[in-house]
């Protein structure tokens, strides 16, 4: 049975160390970014190493078109796509009225519109198939919203809902939504966002041991995964209980910088 996997944002950080783990189970990659030379690279060292076949494609998710267009590339490659993740994204510090409006659209269309276009795409081929597996890479922060990241948290949130509504659509197949829900990762994303002066990236966990833990939860067909227990039990027990105001209060001190 074929075990292809589409990873878009596959060039660095979570979506690299996806790529790496789903190449060493000797499963074959169609790696998304948009960064050719690196993608590139990592197609050479993959292939090289676990005697898989991986393909390249370059495309800016921001694009309203960019999610069709690939999905008619790998149709015209007559690749068959057993798993989708959904794992590019990005986000940016500032309070909204002060920000650029273009990086905000942007920002929806990549986190939220690609991803749902995406998803709709290859779900319908996964469905006919009864057989397949997407991965959404979401953020702790889909839980609440976030002062000073307000439209970053808000695409996380979105991401979260809509994964776990598709998955109770296809329970009665043999296909699974996992979203998987990080909190801070030592990535490029930091950088990326504005975020590197603020406090919660210090002690940001590893892409590997996000991506392992957001590879064997998608294996498993587990609805919504945390890499922290600390802050699933934060999430779903603690804050809930919180007065708004004191939730909106720590979390815009979360993201605040010194």
């Amino acid at each position: 049975m074929s075990n292809t996997a589409l990873i878009t944002g596959a060039s660095g950080g979570i979506g690299l160390e996806l790529a790496k783990i789903h190449a060493q189970k000797g499963r074959d990659l169609v790696l998304v970014a948009r960064s050719e030379a690196k993608l590139i690279a990592l197609k050479n060292e993959l292939e090289a190493e676990h005697d898989v076949n991986v393909h390249v494609i370059t495309s800016d998710l921001s694009q309203p078109e960019a999610a069709q267009s690939l999905f008619d590339k790998t149709e015209a490659l007559s690749l068959q796509i057993d798993i989708l993740i959904n794992n590019a994204g990005f986000g940016g510090h500032g309070k909204f009225h002060e920000r650029s409006l273009a990086d905000e659209q942007s920002m929806m269309q990549v986190n939220m519109v690609t991803l749902t276009n995406l998803t709709y795409l290859y779900l319908k081929g996964m469905i006919e198939r009864n057989h397949g597996k997407i991965m959404n890479v979401s953020s702790t922060a889909s839980f609440i919203p976030g002062p000073l990241q307000a439209v970053y948290y808000a695409t996380k949130s979105y991401v979260t809902s809509f994964s776990q509504a598709i998955a109770e659509e296809v329970k009665d197949s043999n296909v699974t939504v996992t979203a998987l829900c990080p909190g801070t990762v030592a990535t490029g994303f930091a950088a990326a966002g504005n975020l590197e002066e603020v406090d919660a990236w210090k002690n940001a966990k590893s892409p590997q041991s996000v991506a392992e833990c957001g590879y064997n939860a998608m294996e498993a067909g587990e609805l919504v995964t945390f890499n922290e227990s600390s802050l699933k039990f934060l999430l779903n027990w603690i804050i809930p209980l919180l007065p708004r105001k004191t939730v909106l209060k720590i979390s815009r001190q979360f993201m605040e910088k010194n």
